[in-house]
């Protein structure tokens, strides 16, 4: 109990001191000649706009709600069906991977082109939630007690009764962990479509129209609003998992897509199945534009790209200008993402040696974690200015928080018997490290690159696309200011594309070597 107590007073005391020192570096303009204010100061301003944040507040609130309530509905319902049936599961694989490797600020100017009013905020909110609550659903019922689901049956009880009275209780932790981390996402999402053109009101539209007067004190309340949303979202329902199920040591989620079993039935079948996965994003994609009916000069169908890119008579000049953007966001891309995992290796590694030194760096990795990307990049923009190293400070930031719990989960798993046994034999603590903690989190690793991979991306084309003037960002903007219709979904096309190919690349990595060591792998 004692120890229960200490722990939120040490972490009071640490908030407390970076506070401080916050405010000592802010008041003496010691960053970049002020462009980091005192917190009094971001405090003050924001009681000056106070008039301003109510209905930017609900705008967002509203379309983040929305988004997060239609799209857990889907992603429960989904989950249910794809754990009831491993045949759908994998006949949908093509669509999940898709929908969890998606940037969404590639996605956003397609649904303020093809949707009206707050469908756009809503659309991408309900985006962002679906992958980590249908992940959870699925991993919840694959894990229910078979001898009660046996029990259930024995007495006469169908498969509906199952469902209710075992397979959806069990599930319960792991839906209500799923929740607490798609809240914040439905944020994001919400305020990314509010700072693509998503309408008037909203905390991204207001962030949006700060930008060019030059006040930090501002641009850093709006952020913070921001981030008090987006974490108060995920402590709501943090707080409800505590409540109904008890305290959990899970804090993330496997980001593998689920498979439940392996799938029966003739090749031909298993053919079918496969062929299906890599068809029905591009069916979903057809059906998208045709229920929207949105006219042929702003959707384009995966045909519609193809002749852009490749048959239409402007097809040269526009593969020009794609390659141009490519060979400026791969090699930032990929350096971002080693750097943010590298990073995260060595805090995760650090946590187990250094443990109090960790909980005093978590307050500022927290922030990192909950403050929305597009409130997050103006502001290391009056820090760093607008060069390369905001893309790769953007991109690290981004990545190695997911990266470093999970690594640092796979860590805390590592059996204290496998991990005593070098000390038994006079080796040394990094030793230890190296011949069974290290190894033995290798699945975990794999793991962290996985989430890591659409996440790089993002942060990449975000910094471009509002700072830095380069890459697909940029061309995603310059896109939307030519009303160059074609090269908007080729852009979006393009990076889906390239998120869906690095993770399968993960995983096959990962496969390769995990069999090799004798360890299963995630799927």
């Amino acid at each position: 109990m004692a120890a229960d107590t200490r722990l939120p007073l040490r972490g009071l005391r640490n908030a407390v001191i970076i506070l401080a020192v916050w405010e000592i570096v802010g008041r003496l303009d010691l960053v970049a000649g002020g462009a980091l204010p005192g917190f009094t100061e971001i405090l003050f301003r924001l009681w000056e706009d106070r008039a301003d944040y109510p209905r930017h507040i609900w705008a967002t609130l509203a379309a983040s709600g929305a988004g997060f309530l239609i799209g857990n509905m889907v992603a429960i319902a989904a989950g249910i069906v794809f754990a009831l049936s491993p045949a759908t599961l994998r006949l949908f694989r093509g669509v999940n991977i898709a929908i969890f490797a998606l940037p969404p600020i590639a996605i956003a100017p397609i649904l303020v082109l093809t949707l009206s009013g707050m469908a756009p905020r809503i659309a991408l909110a309900a985006l962002g939630v679906y992958f980590v609550t249908m992940t959870a659903t699925v991993i919840g019922l694959s894990q229910a007690d078979s001898r009660a689901t046996d029990l259930i049956r024995g007495y006469g009880g169908s498969r509906r009764d199952e469902l209710r009275l075992v397979l959806f209780r069990g599930a319960m932790p792991s839906i209500l962990s799923g929740l607490r981390i798609a809240a914040p996402n439905a944020v994001l999402g919400a305020i990314l479509a509010e700072f693509g053109g998503g309408g008037r009101w909203g905390l991204g539209a207001y962030l949006l129209g700060s930008l060019g007067r030059g006040e930090p004190d501002r641009l850093w309340s709006i952020g913070l609003v921001a981030t008090l949303i987006a974490g108060l979202s995920y402590g709501v329902f943090a707080l409800l998992s505590r409540r109904i199920v008890g305290a959990t040591r899970a804090v993330t989620l496997n980001s593998a897509i689920p498979e439940v079993t392996k799938v029966g039935g003739t090749p031909a079948f298993r053919l079918f199945l496969t062929l299906g996965a890599v068809a029905l994003p591009f069916l979903f994609w057809w059906a998208f534009i045709w229920l929207t009916g949105v006219p042929d000069l702003i959707a384009k169908t995966p045909w519609g790209v193809v002749d852009y890119l490749f048959l239409s008579r402007t097809a040269e000049t526009a593969q020009a200008r794609l390659l141009a953007a490519l060979a400026e966001t791969l090699p930032i891309t990929f350096a971002g993402m080693l750097a943010g995992l590298a990073f995260a290796f060595l805090l995760a590694i650090s946590s187990k040696l250094f443990p109090r030194a960790i909980e005093a760096f978590m307050p500022v990795a927290l922030i990192t974690q909950t403050m929305p990307l597009v409130a997050l990049t103006p502001l290391l923009v009056l820090i760093l200015g607008r060069g390369p190293s905001l893309t790769l400070w953007v991109t690290i930031s981004v990545t190695f928080f997911p990266a470093f719990v999970t690594l640092a989960q796979g860590i805390a798993l590592v059996p204290r018997s496998a991990e005593e046994l070098p000390r038994a034999y006079g080796g040394s603590r990094w030793t230890e490290l190296r011949m069974v903690t290290i190894p033995a989190s290798l699945p975990y690793l794999f793991a962290a690159t996985r989430l890591t991979v659409p996440r790089a991306l993002l942060g990449v084309m975000i910094a471009e696309w509002l700072a830095t003037g380069r890459g697909l960002g940029n061309l995603l903007n310059q896109s939307r200011g030519y009303l160059d219709y074609g090269m908007i979904w080729t852009v979006a096309a393009v990076s889906v594309l390239l998120s869906v190919v690095f993770y399968q690349a993960v995983v096959l990595i990962e496969r390769r070597v995990l069999t090799r060591m004798g360890m299963s792998t995630a799927e």
